[in-house]
């Protein structure tokens, strides 16, 4: 098993990634594979409302250029898939968005073809927002018939600087149980 995980951060290795690695070390206690993408650096652009992907239904967006498709490709190997975002003026960023938007449409173009993978949102904020962000990611799984694992809290975490989220202990521990739990309906799924 695989689980599959994108930071939308400006920054790698920030608080974002952090929260991330935490889940990742309840899914490896499990023995579940784990992959962290970082989009910082990457060009990836909005949808272009070409609906190509519709035509040619291909698994790929019909948009070459960018980061998008190697993306969509890890997606469609893995079992889990995790979005994490900072919180930008109270949302996501714009490349978490551009890449939900376009790989949403890819998967419904293609028989839903992230349908029963799991996918667990997470956000980082400074302060508030963070909920925006946890249910925009959250939009795509649902809308794309995915399984939506829960935890003790919402899965946010709170800091600025880089590393201040490792001073918040619920928001830690909540990326734990999330793990835990994720791991837990992976292998439930695998039966």
């Amino acid at each position: 098993m695989k689980v599959v995980a994108f930071n939308g951060s400006a920054r790698k290795g920030g608080n974002t990634a952090n929260l991330i690695n935490h889940v990742f070390s309840e899914l490896g206690k499990e023995g579940i594979e784990t992959e962290l993408v970082e989009l910082a650096g990457k060009k990836i652009h909005g949808c272009i409302a070409c609906y190509k992907c519709m035509k040619n239904k291909d698994k790929e967006c019909a948009v070459k250029e960018d980061a998008v498709n190697e993306c969509i490709h890890k997606m469609v190997e893995a079992d889990g898939i995790i979005f994490g975002s900072p919180t930008y003026f109270g949302d996501l960023t714009p490349e978490m968005k551009a890449l939900i938007d376009r790989a949403g449409l890819v998967s419904r173009a293609n028989d839903f073809m992230f349908k029963r993978k799991v996918g667990a949102a997470i956000a980082a904020a400074r302060r508030a927002g963070g909920i925006h962000v946890f249910d925009s990611i959250n939009h795509l799984f649902l809308m794309s018939e995915m399984i939506v694992p829960g935890s003790s809290y919402w899965n946010i975490g709170m800091g600025r600087e880089k590393g201040d989220v490792e001073k918040d202990e619920e928001g830690i521990q909540t990326m734990k149980i999330l793990g835990q739990n994720m791991a837990w309906l992976l292998k439930k799924i695998a039966g």
